[in-house]
């Protein structure tokens, strides 16, 4: 596990109390940009494309459906067309 001086030290220790395993990418990296870039992408084109958008309050109101549908529905190719929550319960080591 590698951790970046930046990172809160209540992070680093909340996280894990969860069960949680904190990773970190060096801000602004090749990796770090990628990864946001292509959840951003996903994310405007799988919700936000088709959604009432006519101001701030609206969308944040259909934001935490979408979240939900991303992490729990949602097939994600890196994942075999898993969704994130199942991807995690198979590699849960319960």
């Amino acid at each position: 596990m590698r951790f970046i001086s930046y990172t809160a030290l209540w992070t680093r220790e909340f996280g894990p109390s969860l069960g949680q395993l904190i990773c970190t990418t060096p801000a602004y990296s090749p990796e770090s940009n990628g990864m946001a870039a292509s959840f951003v992408k996903s994310f405007k084109r799988n919700y936000t494309y088709l959604a009432r958008l006519d101001g701030a309050e609206v969308v944040l109101l259909q934001m935490t459906r979408w979240f939900d549908d991303y992490n729990a529905v949602h097939p994600h190719k890196a994942l075999k067309m898993r969704s994130q929550r199942e991807g995690r319960l198979s590699n849960s080591p319960h």
